[in-house]
């Protein structure tokens, strides 16, 4: 599932292509994927970007907004007057406008917004502008990264719960935007073993992982995000992050940091994890999950 950088990558692109753009009709193929009346959206412009958490959110000047939510395989592409090199990844199945496509914004300028999705989980809902930050969602997200995640908070809910480390800081609702791909590497940049009960880390391995967090996600951003799977940008192409993750799917390989043992994988909290056993060592308390 796209995570943090991957829907940084989604808003800005789409800020850029879309502001002043005026929605001119709407085809939505599945309901399941589309909440809300679209006639309540013709003819409204889009003025604004936002992002909470992996959540991407289009204010139009109408006083209403689209809130929109790729899930695992949802692709936002753009086309029209404001994206002068328009790409097609293969990773973009059956194209636009074909069997995956279920929802389809005609613009004004001959403008296009094409909504892909082969497993249908992801989906677009209307709301008025005003109640986006008090949808369950949105309301119920914690913190994030680079908005109002802060060092003393972080010490706090890792200090009050036994669970795996990794498993609390990719719970949506104690730190917002973090996924299974930068978790991975955080934990790895901070030597921390990704199922150690998150009371057990010290000051300084709190703050250690606090700063990997922000690093990792840093750098996924300044790669547009990883398109190990179907994430594309809104222009069409892919993100770049899989050809530099850390330690997130290389099991297998050797670490390349103390170059004495490999990667291995192992489920935690139901999601495939990877870490290096000599810079992430076990710990008594560790081995209990």
């Amino acid at each position: 599932m796209p995570e943090l950088p991957e829907v940084e990558s989604i808003r800005l692109q789409l800020e850029k292509f879309l502001l002043g753009h005026k929605i001119i009709s709407l085809e939505v193929k599945d309901r399941r994927i589309f909440q809300g009346d679209e006639k309540e959206i013709i003819g409204a412009k889009f003025i604004k970007a936002r992002r909470f958490g992996k959540v991407t959110v289009l204010d139009l000047d109408n006083n209403k907004s689209l809130m929109i939510h790729v899930k695992m395989t949802g692709q936002v592409i753009y086309r029209g007057p404001n994206l002068k090199k328009p790409l097609l990844s293969p990773k973009i199945s059956g194209g636009l406008g074909g069997p995956h496509t279920h929802v389809i914004f005609t613009l004004d300028n001959d403008g296009k917004i094409y909504y892909n999705d082969f497993r249908k989980f992801g989906w677009f809902k209307i709301v008025d502008t005003k109640d986006v930050e008090k949808t369950d969602l949105v309301g119920k997200m914690g913190p994030e990264p680079f908005k109002n995640l802060t060092l003393e908070y972080f010490k706090n809910v890792l200090s009050k719960t036994r669970r795996p480390v990794k498993v609390v800081i990719m719970d949506q609702s104690k730190v917002a935007g973090v996924g299974n791909i930068y978790a991975n590497d955080a934990l790895y940049l901070s030597k921390i073993n990704p199922a150690r009960p998150a009371n057990s880390l010290n000051e300084n391995e709190t703050k250690k992982l606090f700063d990997a967090i922000h690093e990792v996600l840093n750098e996924g951003m300044k790669h547009g995000g990883s398109s190990e799977n179907t994430f594309v940008t809104p222009d069409g192409g892919e993100g770049g992050y899989q050809r530099h993750t850390l330690v997130y799917g290389k099991q297998g390989i050797l670490c390349p940091v103390c170059k004495k043992e490999k990667i291995i994988k192992i489920m935690l909290g139901g999601r495939g994890t990877y870490y290096c056993p000599y810079c992430q060592p076990e710990t008594k308390e560790s081995k209990l999950f």
